[in-house]
């Protein structure tokens, strides 16, 4: 199952969703997809989808699909790359009123440089992206959470004590 997640921010994806709205129509997406839209006015016709979903629902979803496409949220990256799926990172661009500006991209780009992701910015390339996702062989990511939290109590002990 692939699983499209476009976060809850008050911005639009219409045409991601309307590419793989085609994929799925042309045959060319055979497995069953299910999207979580946000705020985008585009309804897909060939495919599950809700606007929002509970946190629970949205794990379960990322922990049963074999595919994770994800608007460049790095709390759903995240989750996918601890349960060890692939992912596309499809930004949401400003060129297309799609963002405020394109830190989208750039986050999609320093994951996909760790080749953790791969990153598609346009729907031209989508079908290609998707191939390259499942069959890319990812790199290992490694946390620095605790070694964060570490150097931070540290910190907090020598300034104010214990």
């Amino acid at each position: 199952m692939i699983f499209v997640a476009l976060g809850t921010q008050k911005f639009q994806l219409n045409r991601l969703l309307q590419k793989i709205d085609y994929l799925v129509e042309k045959n060319i997406i055979t497995e069953p997809v299910f999207a979580q839209i946000g705020y985008s006015t585009y309804i897909p016709k060939n495919f599950e989808f809700t606007a929002f979903m509970e946190q629970k629902e949205f794990k379960e979803k990322i922990m049963k699909c074999d595919l994770l496409i994800t608007h460049s949220g790095v709390g759903t990256i995240l989750t996918g790359i601890n349960l060890k799926k692939h992912i596309l990172v499809y930004p949401r661009l400003e060129k297309y009123g799609e963002h405020v500006d394109d830190h989208q991209v750039e986050i999609g780009e320093a994951f996909e440089a760790m080749g953790i992701v791969v990153c598609c910015k346009e729907s031209d390339s989508l079908e290609d992206k998707i191939k390259e996702a499942y069959n890319k062989k990812w790199q290992s990511y490694i946390s620095n959470r605790k070694k964060h939290i570490h150097i931070i109590r540290e910190f907090l002990e020598k300034e104010i004590g214990s």
